[in-house]
């Protein structure tokens, strides 16, 4: 009787071991997914800051260019673990899934943002997409609240930001006709 509840218990183990390392492994790709979005993103963004944008008028609370890898690096990380939270509820339900698509269509505003205001020089570009890009990123966190409280709350600093990054946009469309 005690070997077998022995053998119950390491079976169980193991199982959730196997569990653990799925989990491990799905939290890595949803950090990747976002930081790669990120790197793509960093394409455009990149060559303009010491070219064009250090041209531009900018407003007196612009924050000074080394402070955005680290904000988007983190935000980016946020993201990422609050995906692999709202993964981990389960893509078998539909909540799930279409939090999962509503937080990809945010992610790829993201990155077309960073095309449209950087790669292609066009602050007014810029101010259409980003306010497309806030009404997804609210829907988001709206969506991944019906599944996971945590998960909607791990997107509210990337929210404030991109609503700093939207006024910010619209002062330099303004400070640079």
């Amino acid at each position: 009787m005690i070997i077998g509840r022995l053998a119950y218990l390491n079976v169980g183990e193991a199982i959730m071991e196997k569990g653990r390392s799925r989990a491990y492994v799905r939290l890595i790709i949803a950090v990747a997914i976002c930081e790669g979005a990120g790197i793509v993103g960093s394409i455009f963004t990149t060559p303009a800051i010491s070219t064009w944008y250090a041209g531009l008028r900018k407003p007196d609370f612009a924050p000074p260019n080394w402070i955005f890898g680290p904000v988007w690096t983190t935000l980016y990380l946020l993201m990422g673990i609050s995906l692999f939270i709202v993964w981990k509820a389960g893509l078998d339900k539909i909540a799930v899934r279409r939090s999962v698509v509503v937080f990809g269509v945010q992610l790829v505003l993201n990155i077309l943002w960073s095309y449209l205001f950087f790669g292609l020089k066009s602050p007014l570009l810029g101010l259409i997409e980003i306010i497309v890009m806030w009404i997804a990123i609210a829907l988001t966190i709206v969506f991944f609240l019906k599944v996971s409280k945590t998960a909607a709350l791990l997107l509210v600093p990337y929210l404030l930001w991109v609503s700093i990054a939207s006024y910010l946009n619209y002062l330099l469309l303004i400070f640079n006709p």
